[in-house]
């Protein structure tokens, strides 16, 4: 796939935004939200194979100016996923963290994290974002990392830490204590999104208070 993997202007090959000293500026910065919104658009609804110059003509500039930004288009695939994410999730890790320093009501603030979550990934583009790189992910893995990056694992060592923190809670295996928790309150919700089906709100209420007494119920010293 040639606007895949090579940026014509320059005859740099794939990942070649990491040594690019890319364009600055507020000129620049509206240039980049714009290709980053058109190509979000032109993913959802033309799939990874939609090429740079249909995104280009969505956004309104040229497809040198895209390859300059982002040098190809798994890179910015990978900026699409990232600002998704941000915006789904950013408000809610932000909260998370700050009611982790004041709040010591550990079952609030899990339900809390979790309702936001499910508030931010159960959304009908974030899901649809998924599922691309999930068709994608074996060609252009990086894709896959900058999911689990900018998705759950943000939330992962926080909530380790607060976690590790509680005398009264035993958890031997972060690691697979917080696997168990998205697995409990979030993935359901992205599981039945494979098979096109949205949990009802009350369903997604009730997995996110049994699946936090579920939790820490198990996790509680005895």
């Amino acid at each position: 796939m040639k606007d895949a993997t090579k940026d014509p202007t320059k005859g740099s090959t794939k990942g070649s935004t990491n040594k690019r000293k890319q364009p600055s500026g507020e000129r620049a910065a509206r240039k980049r939200t714009a290709i980053i919104d058109a190509a979000r658009e032109q993913f959802l609804h033309h799939g990874f194979g939609v090429g740079v110059d249909q995104i280009a003509a969505e956004a309104g500039v040229s497809k040198v100016t895209i390859y300059n930004h982002f040098g190809s288009k798994e890179d910015l695939f990978t900026e699409v996923v990232g600002d998704a994410l941000e915006q789904a999730l950013g408000d809610s890790a932000r909260t998370m963290n700050r009611q982790l320093e004041t709040d010591d009501d550990i079952r609030e603030v899990l339900a809390a994290a979790a309702r936001g979550w499910v508030e931010g990934i159960a959304q009908d583009e974030v899901l649809a974002l998924r599922a691309l790189i999930a068709a994608e992910s074996n060609r252009f893995p990086q894709l896959g990392r900058a999911w689990r990056a900018q998705g759950p694992d943000r939330f992962a060592e926080p909530l380790a830490a607060a976690l590790n923190s509680r005398a009264d809670l035993d958890i031997p295996d972060m690691e697979v204590a917080i696997v168990q928790f998205y697995a409990l309150v979030l993935y359901p919700h992205i599981v039945h999104s494979a098979y096109g089906e949205r949990l009802p709100s009350d369903l997604a209420e009730r997995l996110v208070e049994r699946g936090v007494d579920m939790f820490l119920g198990y996790y509680r010293r005895a």
